[in-house]
C-alpha cells in the first residue's frame, strides 16, 4: 500500500482526497496498489468532515514518517510551501503540486534535488489545471524541435474577454461578475495583470528548452486597459480578443510574452470562451496540436495532481527524468517580434488625421461604429514591434491626431 500526504485542504486539496475516494477503484488499479492519505496538513480544524482523523498541524510527523512516500503540495505560495517540498525530497520523497508559483519560482532547483534523491518531482497541475501539458510535452513529444507554444492559461481572463465581446460589457462590470461567481479574488492583480499567466508560460518554455526560464525576464501585459469601445471595434472586424501567453523558439533563440491579443476567427484558438483554457504546440515534424479543456477548478485540478501520483507511486525508487537544468536561458527582445496592431486613434481633424495614416501605414482600411465620432481605427502592416512603435510614436505627434487611445496586437 502506497501512503501519502496532503499538504493543504483547500479547494484542491479536498478535491485530491475526494478523487481519491470516490475513484479509488480506478486509482488503484493504475497505481498497481492501493493508495491510501495517511496525513492532511493543515492550519485549520474540520470538525464534521472524515478529514479530521488524519488531519496534522505539524509537518514533521509528516517528513519524519518512513511509511509516507508521497508528498502533495496544494497549499499556493512559495512560503512555506518551497521549505516543505525541499524537505520532503532531500528526505527521499516523492512530490506532486499543482503550485504554479512553486514551479516558476524553484522548478529547476527542485527537479535536481528529486534526481539526487532518485525520487520525484510532479507538477502537471501547474499550468493547465485539468488540461495534460507537462507530460506530453515531456514523453510524447520528444522529436521534434518546438517551434511554438501559444495559449490561453487563465480561465478568469477569458471569461471577462468573452463577456465583453459577446454582451457588450465594460472591464469593471465583468470584473464585478467574475469576483461575484468567484473566478475572480477580491485582489485580482495576479489574474487581470497577467502575472498568473506568466508563470505558467515560464514552466512551458521551460520544459522545451531544458533550461531556466525566468518569468521575471518575461514581457508581461495584462487585460486592465482594454474597453467596450476596443471590443466593439474588434467585434465589428470580426475579430476577438485573447489574453495570450506565447513562447517562439528558433535555434538557440527564445521569445515570449503575456499580452492581449486580437484573433481572427480562423485561429484554433479563437472559439476558446468562458473558463476554458487551451494550448496550441507547434513542432516542426507534429505541426499543430492543441490541449483544451478547464483550466482550474476543484475536481479537473485535482484530477491532473492524483494522476502524477499514480505516476510517483508506480516509479519508486525511478527518477522520471524531466529535462529542466537550472542553466539560465536568455530571452530575445520582444521589440524584434514581428507584428501588427489594431490602433485606434482620436482626432481633433478627421482629414488629416486620415492623410497621417496613409503617409505612415499606407492605404489601411479604416473601421468606424455608428454614432461615434472624433475617433476610428485601422490594422497595420507586420514590422519589427520596436519599428512599429516608432511610427506609431509619429502619427501620434502628427497634425490632426489627438492621441492613440490603445493598440493592441494582431495574431
Amino acid at each position: 500500500m502506497a501512503k501519502i500526504a496532503v499538504l493543504g485542504y483547500g479547494t484542491v486539496g479536498s478535491g485530491v482526497v475526494e478523487v481519491i475516494k470516490t475513484n479509488s477503484a480506478v486509482v488503484n488499479k493504475k497505481a498497481g496498489e492501493p493508495i491510501e492519505v495517511k496525513y492532511v496538513l493543515d492550519l485549520r480544524e474540520f470538525p464534521g468532515d472524515p478529514v479530521q482523523d488524519i488531519l496534522t498541524h505539524d509537518f514533521n510527523d509528516i517528513l519524519n514518517d518512513d511509511e509516507v512516500s508521497v508528498v502533495v503540495e496544494v497549499m499556493g505560495g512559495t512560503k512555506p510551501a518551497y521549505d516543505f517540498v525541499k524537505a520532503s525530497l532531500e528526505k527521499g520523497k516523492s512530490v506532486c503540486t499543482s503550485n504554479k508559483a512553486l514551479v516558476a519560482a524553484h522548478g529547476s532547483e527542485l527537479l535536481r534535488i528529486a534526481k539526487e534523491n532518485n525520487v520525484n518531482f510532479l507538477f502537471e497541475a501547474s499550468v493547465g489545471g485539468g488540461i495534460p501539458i507537462i507530460r506530453p510535452l515531456n514523453k510524447s513529444i520528444t522529436c521534434d524541435n518546438i517551434e511554438e507554444i501559444t495559449g490561453i492559461l487563465n480561465g478568469t481572463t477569458n471569461y471577462m474577454l468573452t463577456k465583453m465581446v459577446n454582451e457588450g460589457l465594460e472591464y469593471d462590470d465583468v470584473l464585478k461578475d467574475a469576483q461575484a461567481r468567484g473566478y475572480a479574488e477580491r485582489d485580482p492583480s495576479a489574474d487581470v495583470e497577467g502575472w498568473d499567466t506568466c508563470r505558467k508560460i515560464a514552466i512551458l518554455a521551460s520544459i522545451a528548452t531544458g533550461k531556466e526560464v525566468s518569468f521575471e525576464d518575461i514581457s508581461t501585459e495584462g487585460i486592465t486597459k482594454i474597453s467596450k469601445r476596443d471590443m466593439d471595434y474588434i467585434k465589428k472586424l470580426g475579430m476577438a480578443v485573447k489574453l495570450f501567453a506565447t513562447a517562439k523558439f528558433e535555434g538557440e533563440k527564445v521569445w515570449a510574452r503575456v499580452a492581449p491579443a486580437v484573433v481572427a476567427p480562423e485561429h484554433p484558438l479563437s472559439f476558446v470562451s468562458d473558463v476554458f483554457n487551451a494550448i496550441l504546440v507547434k513542432g516542426d515534424m507534429l505541426g499543430d496540436v492543441m490541449f483544451y479543456g478547464k483550466g482550474a477548478g476543484k475536481l479537473p485540478t485535482a484530477s491532473a495532481v492524483v494522476s502524477d501520483i499514480v505516476d510517483a507511486v508506480m516509479h519508486k525508487n525511478i527518477n522520471l527524468g524531466i529535462s529542466w537544468s537550472e542553466e539560465k536561458q536568455k530571452l530575445e527582445d520582444v521589440k524584434t517580434m514581428k507584428v501588427s496592431k489594431f490602433v485606434r486613434l482620436a482626432y481633433n481633424d478627421k482629414a488629416k488625421a486620415l492623410f497621417a495614416v496613409k503617409t505612415g501605414f499606407g492605404d489601411c482600411e479604416i473601421t468606424e461604429l455608428d454614432g461615434v465620432s472624433g475617433e476610428f481605427a485601422f490594422v497595420t502592416d507586420v514590422y519589427a514591434e520596436g519599428s512599429l512603435d516608432k511610427k506609431l510614436a509619429e502619427l501620434e505627434n502628427s497634425e490632426g491626431v489627438s492621441e492613440i487611445i490603445n493598440t493592441i496586437r494582431l495574431y
